[in-house]
C-alpha cells in the first residue's frame, strides 16, 4: 500500500515537476534537475534512519534477490567462510545462493517449526574466521521479526530489511550492510536501497559484475547506468510523508505498533483465528494467521475480498491467512478488518 499523500502528490507533479516541463520520467539522469532529486533523496534517507557519515547509501536495481549474489561476491573473499541465520524462505534462498561462492554455514534455523519463530544465536555459534554472518530481519511469509540485534562482535553483520526498514528506528551502527528492496515501505518496485560501511568496499572478487560491484556504484554515486529514477523519486516522497507528515521514524513506530497491537490482541482472545508467530517474535508488519481449518481459510479470503480486503490469502507455501499492515495502511484500516473478523467468526463459530 502506498500512502495517499504520496500518490496525489506524484500525480500532481506527472507532467511538470517542480516547473522544468517534464515528468520525472521523461527526464536525463545526468540532468541538474534529477541530480538535485537523488541527492535530496539520499539527505532525507540519511537524516530519516540517522545513518552515520562512514555510510554509503547507494539506489541500485534488480531487487532484493540480486543481493542474495552480490552479497557473497564482495564479502565472501576472505576466509571464504561465511555464517547464515535461516528464519525463512529468503534466508533460505540467500545462503543457498551464496554456497556457489564459498564455504556456507547455517549456524541457527527456525525450518524445525515451519518458522513460526527466530532462532537465537551467541558469539559462541559464530566461526572466528567467518566472513560475515548474514539474517533476514523480517519474514514475511511466516510473520516474524527479528527481536534482537545478533551479537557477531567483530564480524561483519549484513542484514535484508526488505520488509520493515522504514517502520521504526534502526542502529545503522550495529550492521555492515542493510539493505532492502522498495516495495514494502519505500516505494514502489525497482528500487533497492543499499547502506553499506565505507570499509566493506574494495573487496570484490575479479569476476563480479560491475553492476554488483558495491565500490562502482559509490565511487559512481549511484550513477554507473541509468538508475530506477521514478522510483527514486517516489521514494523521496515516502521519506518526505515519513518526517513531515507522520512526524518522523519514530512516530512512524509508535503507529505501527498499535496497528499490530489491534490485530494481535483481538487474535490472542478470539477462538476461530490463531495467530502462527510465537508471541515474542511477531512481525510488525505481517500478521499470519489460520482458522485449522483449510477450507474455511479459503472461505474467508474469498469473503474478505468480496468486503474489499485484497491480497488477505497466505503465502502458497503457508496457506492461511497473512494481513500486511506496512506503513502507509491507516489504522482505520485494521481496525475495519478486525471487525469483519469478529461477524465471520460469529457466523463459523
Amino acid at each position: 500500500m502506498m500512502p495517499e499523500w504520496v500518490l496525489k502528490k506524484a500525480a500532481e507533479e506527472m507532467l511538470d515537476y517542480n516547473g522544468s516541463g517534464q515528468s520525472v520520467m521523461e527526464m536525463s539522469h545526468r540532468s541538474p534537475v534529477y541530480d538535485e532529486i537523488i541527492r535530496e533523496t539520499e539527505a532525507l534517507f540519511r537524516k530519516t534512519l540517522s545513518v552515520p557519515d562512514n555510510y554509503k547509501v547507494l539506489f541500485l536495481q534488480g531487487g532484493a534477490t540480486s543481493q542474495f549474489s552480490a552479497i557473497p561476491l564482495n564479502f565472501m573473499n576472505g576466509s571464504g567462510k561465511a555464517d547464515y541465520i535461516v528464519s525463512g524462505q529468503f534466508s533460505k534462498k540467500a545462503a543457498d545462493e551464496a554456497k556457489k561462492y564459498g564455504d556456507v554455514k547455517v549456524i541457527a534455523s527456525s525450518a524445525d517449526k515451519t518458522f513460526s519463530y527466530i532462532p537465537k544465536i551467541t558469539r559462541e555459534d559464530i566461526r572466528e574466521d567467518a566472513d560475515y554472518v548474514y539474517v533476514c530481519y523480517n519474514n514475511t511469509i511466516f510473520g516474524t521479526t527479528f527481536p534482537y540485534i545478533p551479537d557477531t562482535g567483530d564480524i561483519p553483520l549484513i542484514a535484508d530489511m526488505s520488509s520493515c526498514i522504514l517502520s521504526q528506528p534502526i542502529d545503522v551502527s550495529k550492521f555492515a550492510v542493510i539493505y532492502g528492496g522498495a516495495q514494502k515501505n519505500m516505494g514502489p518496485a525497482g528500487l533497492t536501497v543499499v547502506i553499506i560501511r565505507e570499509d566493506m568496499l574494495g573487496n570484490a572478487r575479479d569476476i563480479t559484475p560491475v553492476m554488483m560491484d558495491y565500490k562502482v556504484q559509490a565511487d559512481n554515486n549511484s550513477m554507473y547506468n541509468t538508475p530506477p529514477t521514478y522510483s527514486i523519486y517516489v521514494h523521496k516522497l515516502i521519506l518526505e510523508w515519513i518526517n513531515n507528515e507522520i512526524g518522523g521514524i519514530e512516530n512512524m513506530e509508535k503507529i505501527n505498533r498499535e496497528k499490530a497491537a489491534i490485530l494481535y490482541d483481538y487474535l490472542d482472545c478470539c477462538t476461530l483465528f490463531k495467530p502462527t508467530a510465537e508471541k515474542g517474535d511477531r512481525s510488525l508488519m505481517n500478521v499470519c494467521f489460520v482458522t485449522g481449518d483449510k477450507e474455511l481459510d479459503a472461505f474467508f479470503c474469498k469473503e474478505a475480498a468480496a468486503e474489499g480486503f485484497v491480497n488477505i490469502k497466505g503465502h502458497r507455501s503457508v496457506g492461511g491467512m497473512r494481513a500486511s499492515i506496512y506503513n502507509a495502511m491507516p489504522i482505520e484500516g485494521v481496525k475495519k478488518l478486525v471487525e469483519f473478523m469478529k461477524a465471520f467468526e460469529a457466523k463459523h463459530k
